[in-house]
């Protein structure tokens, strides 16, 4: 078995392919999620953006498979942390006004620029990076992850919000776009 694995990591390195990076791509994935608020059952209303997927929150305590809710508060659409509903998780948003999504490279590394225990209002032309919940990485341990989202159509009166994201799937690494 000792063999085989070391003739895999010749053959990658004969190919100068790196093996234990990550592949990804920073072409932004379109969510489109239910506010809170709407009163239909089996709606998605929140996003867990290491696994790309909409969830549906029937009770806010169900943490850990979700990052980001969204909701509608005196008159806008917010994006709601974990703490926000006073739920535990390590989730949190860093709103960054005037940029592009292209424009954002690298998640902020102060922590005091990321929100994660009130409603993060949403606006049109302000970049969102979010951190998200401690998930197991590839080789187990705790990691953070990180993504940047920007506002595609905000619907306040439909309680819909859609967004273009996209998801360092490295283990603490606050790149956000890949290396290249």
């Amino acid at each position: 078995m000792a063999a085989s694995a070391a003739a895999v990591l010749v053959a990658s390195a004969a190919c100068s392919d790196d093996p234990f990076a990550f592949d990804w791509n920073d072409a932004p994935d379109t969510v489109q999620l239910y506010s809170l608020a709407r009163p239909e059952l089996n709606l998605v209303n929140a996003f867990n953006f290491l696994q790309g997927s909409p969830v549906l929150v029937e009770a806010p305590q169900a943490t850990g498979s979700w990052d980001v809710a969204v909701d509608t508060r005196a008159g806008e659409i917010v994006l709601l942390p974990p703490g926000a509903l006073n739920v535990v998780g390590a989730a949190k948003i860093a709103p960054l006004e005037g940029m592009t999504l292209d424009d954002v490279t690298r998640a902020p590394a102060d922590t005091l620029v990321y929100i994660g225990d009130k409603p993060v209002p949403v606006r049109m032309g302000t970049i969102y990076v979010v951190r998200t919940n401690r998930q197991r990485g590839a080789f187990g341990r705790l990691c953070n992850y990180y993504a940047k989202l920007e506002a595609v159509t905000i619907d306040v009166a439909g309680g819909t919000l859609t967004f273009r994201e996209v998801t360092n799937p490295v283990c603490n690494d606050r790149d956000l776009i890949p290396p290249r």
